[in-house]
């Protein structure tokens, strides 16, 4: 079998890159997938080699042949010129703000940003003399009007964490880069697969591959890939930091990384259909999913997504919080449980409305988020049925 190159995959369609990208059964004694090389220590053949470090390898904390390939394959399918592996979500988001943020730097996040992301904000970030300041998600290039001359960068996040909230990417990207900010957005929801985020204008993008890439809720890792503008800043920053990926989590990473798009675009036919079902519940006020044609965020979903994942919220009408606890208490296929991308279900109930400082949160009824997952439809509406049952017993 002779192997692809990245040129002959630009011209394949995303699941045959998928298969492809970051292989070499050539170089891999013709095995089909990258091993797990574990190691700190590397040695050099001579005196000088080591007094220049020339050749590729040289820590295990400055890459190995299976950060390479799943790094490799990500910035091919990103459309990026650089990416680097971190072992959380959440290390990936402190890598990109600490890549593009200084002491005496202002920088915008959205309102509706993963909680996380906040609290480094709001605590690493504020120690280190930069000020940060939550904007309106639905803003737009209304952004402009918040740039300051030492703004240095701005966190976009689409769909908004929990509440759904669909931002304009490319006109913020637009007043951004006018200004000399970068752009970070979080793309954990959609992933490159649904939504290419260098190409619609971000220079750094985040990705929680714990989620979709593993598909199986057994792993740890994030993602940063940049532009060609931010590549090196970011790998100065990384090579700083060491915040390594572990070998295990990166080979689940590039296993789970082939199937990935039938994953999610059987979890986005799930979630639809459930969304759909929940629309027709009399318990339900609304449902937060932008590939419904009710969502306030629609149209941009439509412009510039090619597909939803397996993630959304709805809102109830207003019922106790005891009501809530037993319809959910008594769920026997939705776990309750953070995180999401799995091949199981889960629930969780949230309310942002404690810590949103641009916007208020107010929706009217209690919120819950779901992840579906992979199980038979009927089955799991038949356990929303009985929770629904036991949520109207108590009111």
């Amino acid at each position: 079998m002779k192997q692809t190159t990245p040129e002959t995959r630009k011209a394949l369609g995303s699941r045959t890159r998928l298969v492809h990208a970051g292989r070499d059964p050539e170089d891999q004694h013709g095995f089909v997938n990258a091993p797990a090389w574990r190691g700190s220590t590397v040695l050099f053949p001579t005196y000088q080699s080591l007094k220049t470090r020339g050749q590729r390898y040289t820590y295990g904390t400055k890459g190995t042949p299976s950060s390479d390939a799943l790094e490799s394959a990500w910035t091919e399918i990103s459309g990026a010129a650089q990416t680097c592996l971190a072992p959380t979500g959440l290390a990936a988001i402190a890598l990109a703000l600490l890549t593009a943020a200084k002491a005496g730097d202002h920088i915008l996040v959205t309102d509706s940003a993963y909680l996380p992301t906040r609290q480094f904000c709001d605590t690493i970030l504020k120690r280190m003399g930069v000020e940060t300041q939550y904007y309106d998600p639905q803003i737009g290039a209304g952004v402009e009007e918040l740039m300051r001359p030492n703004t240095s960068l701005v966190l976009v996040e689409a769909p908004g964490s929990q509440s759904f909230e669909m931002q304009d990417v490319p006109a913020i990207a637009d007043v951004a880069h006018a200004r000399g900010a970068c752009v970070i957005m979080d793309n954990t929801w959609a992933t490159p697969l649904f939504f290419p985020p260098h190409a619609r204008g971000v220079d750094l993008a985040i990705e929680a591959g714990t989620k979709y890439l593993s598909g199986h809720s057994d792993l740890m890792i994030g993602l940063v890939s940049a532009n060609k503008a931010w590549r090196q800043r970011l790998r100065q920053t990384y090579d700083c930091f060491a915040m390594c990926a572990g070998p295990e989590d990166i080979f689940l990473a590039l296993r789970g990384l082939r199937t990935m798009e039938l994953r999610l675009r059987e979890a986005e036919r799930q979630a639809l259909d459930l969304a759909h079902w929940f629309l027709a519940r009399p318990e339900v006020k609304q449902v937060l999913h932008p590939a419904l044609p009710s969502h306030p965020g629609h149209a941009i979903w439509k412009r510039d997504f090619t597909g939803s994942s397996g993630l959304f919220s709805i809102i109830l009408h207003p019922v106790s919080e005891a009501a809530v606890a037993a319809m959910l208490d008594g769920l026997e296929l939705f776990g309750m449980g953070y995180s999401w991308g799995g091949f199981e279900s889960l629930v969780i109930p949230f309310d942002c409305s404690n810590y949103r400082t641009a916007t208020k949160w107010n929706p009217g009824g209690p919120a819950l988020r779901f992840q579906v997952g992979l199980e038979d439809m009927a089955d799991l509406k038949a356990d929303l049925e009985r929770g629904f049952e036991r949520l109207r017993a108590i009111g």
